[in-house]
């Protein structure tokens, strides 16, 4: 894998202008940006908070996600700062999901006392070991993360419920843009090194799940009861496809770059 100086400045590079436009088109504040006046109890359902402690659970592994990323990441300062970006960004998410919850009423202090309990019981390990297999992991986990909340955005305005409209609003821009940085690496780790990285793509398409599987229990279930997933057909045709054609490869060379690792 390559860690030479003209990758180490291209990531510096992308992640300078990733960090230009955070700061002045992208940040929100929970406190002063949500509208928390408009709270309305008459929304409240069951349904809608089995769906956001769903996201709040997933969210809420962040300290492991953090612990592994940094690891990988230390020794390039622009992988490694976009890390320390992130982990703020998703540590909002999490806040604004719990907010919502208990601001709403739908779940009390003691009820999140025992979902906290329930989701530190659990440690999220990195599902691949190499940085560059975790840049390709990363663009399709935010992208499968960003569709989900997108379609969740779309639910809430159908239903009325504004507060919950802008909360998704803010935290869908906030992954399609770490999906858009996370494409980036991987672009840049593919004219680096295509052989290595697409054959590190096939292998994390072929092995990919979400965060949840395997920590939040019953999880693809809950997912399908609940209304907070995508369909596979989704998945591929909105982050799959658009990632391949992105770095500028197709399934079969993915299937090819599988097939060489194998041997």
């Amino acid at each position: 894998m390559d860690d030479s100086s003209a990758l180490r400045d291209k990531m510096y590079e992308a992640y300078l202008e990733f960090c230009n436009v955070a700061e002045r088109k992208r940040h929100w504040d929970i406190f002063d940006d949500v509208p928390w006046d408009q709270l309305d109890d008459s929304l409240n359902s069951e349904s809608k908070a089995a769906r956001i402690e769903i996201y709040c659970a997933e969210e809420f592994y962040l300290p492991d996600y953090t612990a592994g990323g940094i690891e990988l990441t230390r020794s390039i300062f622009g992988a490694a700062w976009f890390q320390a970006r992130w982990s703020y960004e998703e540590s909002k998410h999490g806040l604004v999901f719990r907010e919502y919850l208990t601001r709403s009423g739908i779940r009390s202090q003691q009820d999140f006392a025992r979902f906290e309990d329930a989701v530190f019981a659990a440690k999220w390990k990195l599902p691949f070991a190499t940085r560059r297999q975790m840049v390709c992991y990363g663009a399709l986990q935010e992208a499968a993360t960003y569709l989900a909340y997108k379609d969740q955005r779309e639910q809430a305005a159908r239903e009325g419920d504004k507060v919950l409209e802008a909360i998704f609003s803010f935290v869908s821009r906030d992954e399609a843009a770490h999906a858009g940085f996370y494409r980036t690496m991987a672009r840049m780790e593919l004219e680096a090194d295509r052989a290595g990285t697409v054959a590190d793509l096939a292998l994390v398409v072929a092995l990919f799940q979400m965060p949840g599987v395997g920590l939040i229990p019953n999880y693809q279930q809950r997912l399908r009861e609940s209304g907070a997933g995508i369909s596979t057909r989704h998945f591929v045709q909105h982050a799959l496809l658009p990632l391949l054609k992105i770095l500028g490869t197709n399934r079969a060379e993915l299937l090819n770059g599988r097939e060489c690792r194998s041997r």
